[in-house]
């Protein structure tokens, strides 16, 4: 990124306790890391955020409540996985498999960037294999893993997802493949 485009259009913030963010006083997932186009007007970056928090809410939490208020009604999975559900009902199957092996999956943001109408989650997904996947029974192993979402909002919810799992990492600690 040229230094003029990261003085010109980019606002960079560490987010700490002195920095003042909107939505602080709720209970969402709060990005570690927010880098905002300085040129989006305040109220498109604040409801792109939103979105944005509240699906990563959804994936700390299960609660479905927060999926159905990030994602668009008519919601699109760019990636979608094979056997996976296209729309809404995809990421709630998805999350709810996901809890069935890891009841205590949370979801941190690690960064998030808001760029026109796109923005980028970095989360880190984290807990331990205390149920079932599929057939293999967890022992208590700690899963630790990362995942890279490309959202495009509109109208202040996501309306398209592309996204990258680091699945491998997931599989071999969950025991289901090789380390």
């Amino acid at each position: 990124m040229s230094p003029s485009l990261v003085r010109g259009t980019v606002l960079a913030l560490a987010l700490s306790a002195a920095t003042p963010v909107a939505f602080a006083a709720d209970t969402l997932v709060q990005p570690k890391h927010l880098t905002i186009d300085a040129s989006l007007p305040k109220a498109q970056a604040d409801a792109e955020i939103l979105a944005a928090r509240r699906y990563a809410t959804f994936w700390s939490s299960g609660d479905e409540a927060m999926a159905r208020a990030a994602l668009a009604p008519d919601f699109t999975d760019r990636t979608l996985p094979p056997g996976r559900a296209q729309g809404v009902p995809g990421p709630l199957a998805a999350s709810a498999f996901v809890r069935a092996a890891i009841p205590d999956l949370t979801a941190s943001v690690e960064q998030l960037v808001v760029a026109g109408d796109r923005v980028t989650v970095h989360f880190r997904f984290q807990g331990h294999f205390t149920g079932h996947f599929g057939e293999v029974p967890g022992k208590g192993q700690v899963v630790d893993f990362i995942a890279t979402d490309l959202y495009r909002v509109q109208d202040g919810r996501i309306a398209e997802n592309w996204h990258i799992e680091d699945n491998l990492t997931l599989l071999r600690q969950l025991g289901v493949v090789a380390q």
